[in-house]
């Protein structure tokens, strides 16, 4: 069993930053995915970046590239998700997801962590 627990949400202007934080606790596997689901009002939940155990490989979806940056610390079994430029559309619960084989589908994901909110006023 993996708990994720998320931190660093909160209201910001358009054009601000936040950080949000996902802690690993317990066991974790040898090899995993971690990375950011987000969900607005109404809409299904997105995938929006993962990174790999190692670091070395890393995923955005389109309307976040350039804007967001997901970095992990393996010593801490920490995930980030550094989001600066933020727009108004950026806002929606932000969950954190941890998989042993990939994150493409919120359906098939193993873990998840308890959602943080992010609002961007405009």
């Amino acid at each position: 069993q993996v708990r994720l627990v998320e931190s660093g949400g909160g209201l910001v202007q358009a054009g601000g930053s936040l950080r949000l934080s996902c802690v690993a606790s317990a066991r974790t596997f040898s090899t995993y995915v971690m990375g950011w689901f987000r969900q607005a009002p109404g809409k299904e939940r997105e995938l929006v970046a993962t990174i790999s155990r190692s670091g070395r490989s890393t995923t955005y979806a389109g309307s976040v590239k350039g804007r967001f940056t997901i970095s992990g610390d393996n010593v801490r079994n920490t995930v980030y998700l550094q989001m600066t430029s933020l727009k108004p559309e950026d806002t929606a619960v932000y969950y954190c997801a941890y998989d042993r084989v990939a994150l493409v589908n919120p359906t098939t994901v193993d873990y998840w962590g308890q959602g943080t909110q992010v609002t961007v006023s405009s």
